[in-house]
């Protein structure tokens, strides 16, 4: 399968597993804050790297988003994402808690705290979905759903040897209304 159509794929996946998980929009924050979502692409990347040994992993991920609110608007922004997983190996993944803050190109931000997580793997891609709520910007005190669809940078194999250092992903964040 091309680059591209892998592209395709995990971006596919992510917006179907969103769709089927989360909380519906009643339970979001109050106020008159019409929500939005980002969607795009993020390269991650694991210290220590991923081995079959689980340990303690930081991930750190750059993300290039497009936002749009519920009028329609875009917006370019970026994110920089940060997480700790207690244990992290390349089969598994557990209780991995992290913070993302979103720069809106309008001058607007968002800090998201992540509080839970539910991991899946099928076929070599990595699906993650993420749960938690905007903490301070843009959005503050409504719930955030972010999905992660990933692809190892590397050979599965390199998880014998070197282990996974990074991925690239397919990454969907709503912040909700």
């Amino acid at each position: 399968m091309s680059r591209r159509g892998m592209t395709v794929m995990l971006g596919s996946l992510a917006l179907v597993a969103s769709s089927l998980v989360w909380a519906p929009a009643s339970h979001a924050g109050t106020g008159r804050y019409e929500g939005v979502t980002c969607t795009g692409n993020a390269h991650s990347s694991y210290d220590p790297p991923l081995t079959l040994l689980p340990r303690k992993t930081r991930n750190h991920a750059d993300v290039r988003y497009t936002c749009t609110s519920a009028r329609g608007d875009a917006v370019p922004a970026t994110g920089s994402f940060n997480a700790v997983a207690p244990s992290a190996s390349c089969v598994s993944l557990s209780n991995a808690s992290g913070r993302e803050i979103v720069r809106y190109a309008d001058g607007g931000r968002s800090v998201i705290v992540i509080d839970g997580a539910t991991t899946t793997r099928v076929a070599g891609v990595l699906l993650v979905l993420q749960s938690g709520r905007v903490i301070k910007g843009r959005g503050e005190g409504h719930f955030v759903r972010r999905s992660v669809t990933a692809l190892p940078d590397q050979l599965p194999t390199d998880c014998l040897t070197s282990g996974i250092q990074g991925t690239q992903s397919a990454v969907q964040l709503e912040v909700l209304p």
